[in-house]
């Protein structure tokens, strides 16, 4: 048995990236899935390999209309909702506040909240008719911590995170669960679209990409494994099922401890660094006592 068995769940954003990868584990732990995407041909195609459980419905997640259509079928087809998954969105594209691009920044709200937040108005109630369900946005550690990801992103990660808590508070009272997930660095072809590469083949080569982001990631996040699309799909199945039950207005971070702060080895070798400038050592690498993890390598 498993753990979605019984449960109808819609996909935002389920064509690539996280939200295919989710499509598959929902569909893997016994749920009925409606993936929805603007890239007919991509869906229809995931929606076969998923099989009869899996559907695929075209819809523009920044077009309120057919957002409200996509769920008005759903609630034909299925008479409810028992999940909503929010992956749809694209990467920022603004680095500087200084030049900030204000129409880019509206267009990168509009794609991340507008659509979470239509989507939220429109399926919540098919969950709220039903006493139970559970909405989950993907989020990003960007969304807590400035300068690591896109000026744009970054800000509409952050209201994201926000929307989920007013929502999480209003809807908690009919039965409804409403969360986020945060993940660091996903090795999916987000960058290379943001970068304005074609979206199929970023999304076939973003696995070649493993090792420069485990060089990038090295000083700044602990457990030593880049983060893949199933690694954020197993916490959204986590979320959808019934042993999350009271699990609510909450932002989980999946990101191997990014937000938490650098590896232990990384902040042992910045000690070392700066114990060498305070004792007059700097320049001598080879002084006693002054390597990363000796003991006179405390400040």
């Amino acid at each position: 048995m498993g753990t979605l068995d019984g449960k109808v769940a819609v996909i935002m954003g389920a064509t690539s990236g996280i939200g295919a990868a989710t499509a598959r584990r929902f569909v893997a732990e016994g749920a009925e899935v409606v993936m929805a995407g603007r890239r007919g041909g991509a869906g229809e195609q995931l929606a076969g390999e998923l099989g009869s459980r899996a559907c695929f419905v075209r819809t523009d997640a920044t077009a309120e209309s057919e957002v409200r259509a996509l769920f008005e079928t759903v609630g034909e087809r299925f008479g409810g909702l028992d999940c909503l998954v929010n992956s749809s969105g694209v990467g920022g594209r603004q680095w500087s506040v200084r030049s900030l691009n204000v129409a880019v920044l509206c267009d990168t709200l509009r794609g991340h909240v507008g659509g979470a937040a239509a989507a939220i108005r429109h399926g919540a109630p098919l969950m709220v008719e039903k006493g139970a369900g559970s909405i989950i946005t993907i989020a990003s550690t960007g969304g807590s911590m400035a300068g690591w990801s896109p000026l744009d992103y970054s800000v509409a990660k952050a209201a994201v995170i926000h929307l989920t808590r007013w929502a999480a508070v209003e809807l908690g009272e009919h039965g409804v669960r409403v969360n986020t997930i945060s993940p660091g660095p996903v090795l999916t072809g987000i960058f290379a679209k943001a970068a304005g590469a074609d979206h199929a083949q970023a999304d076939q080569n973003a696995p070649a990409l493993e090792p420069v982001f485990a060089s990038w990631l090295a000083p700044w996040q602990p457990l030593r494994r880049v983060a893949v699309p199933d690694d954020v799909a197993g916490a959204a199945a986590w979320l959808a099922s019934d042993a999350a039950a009271l699990v609510t207005g909450q932002d989980l971070a999946v990101d191997g401890g990014l937000t938490a702060g650098p590896p232990a080895s990384a902040q042992a070798k910045a000690r070392a660094g700066l114990a060498r400038v305070l004792t007059g050592t700097a320049g001598r690498p080879d002084t006693p006592g002054m390597q990363p993890g000796a003991t006179g390598a405390q400040p």
